[in-house]
């Protein structure tokens, strides 16, 4: 089966470099979540940039995950002192590991004080898209897989776990989650 893709983006409240024990809080559950993820079963490789410093999204050097870009409907800063978003760009072996580890365990405690740190856009927060053997997709393509999400709804092309489609492009099914349709029970992914 090929990897799955996963895009997440937020706009934060305040600017990465806020000072504040809110941004410090997030950026200390940030990383211990990472770590978490980092060692779930079915969890393939994320983007990093080669300087780790924080708030230093476009500045940075991803490599092979190509220049960091953010969604067309994020306003804010884009330098270091002014930059308010958190992003991830991550590969999964399919959609049940990548369900089980944000749904669960120190991952699902942090979505639970989302609101704490994230604005309400009204648009999507996360897309998935199936990426072909080999290839390590690039910033600007979970914003673009993003953005039609936006746009035109889940769709092979870019989709959600509740509206999710197999590596074919036909619908599939997260036990569980998700539309409730016998047309679904045979393609789960």
């Amino acid at each position: 089966m090929p990897p799955l893709a996963l895009y997440t983006f937020g706009v934060l409240k305040s600017p990465l470099a806020d000072p504040a024990p809110l941004t410090g809080e997030f950026y200390d559950i940030g990383e211990a979540v990472y770590r978490k993820v980092s060692r779930h079963p079915g969890y393939l490789a994320h983007a990093e940039a080669a300087a780790g410093d924080r708030g230093a999204l476009f500045e940075a050097d991803w490599g092979a995950w190509g220049e960091f870009a953010a969604p067309a409907w994020y306003g804010k800063g884009r330098t270091v002192e002014t930059t308010a978003l958190a992003a991830t760009l991550s590969l999964w072996t399919g959609l049940r590991p990548a369900f089980d580890a944000v749904y669960t365990g120190l991952h699902r405690e942090a979505l639970n004080r989302r609101y704490d740190w994230f604005e309400r856009t009204g648009h999507p927060n996360y897309v998935f898209w199936w990426v072909s053997d080999g290839v390590i997709p690039t910033w600007r393509d979970g914003v673009s897989r993003l953005e039609h999400l936006h746009d035109h709804g889940s769709a092979p092309h870019a989709f959600t776990f509740r509206d999710s489609f197999a590596p074919d492009g036909t619908p599939a099914r997260i036990k569980g989650i998700g539309p409730k349709s016998d047309r679904f029970a045979d393609k789960e992914a």
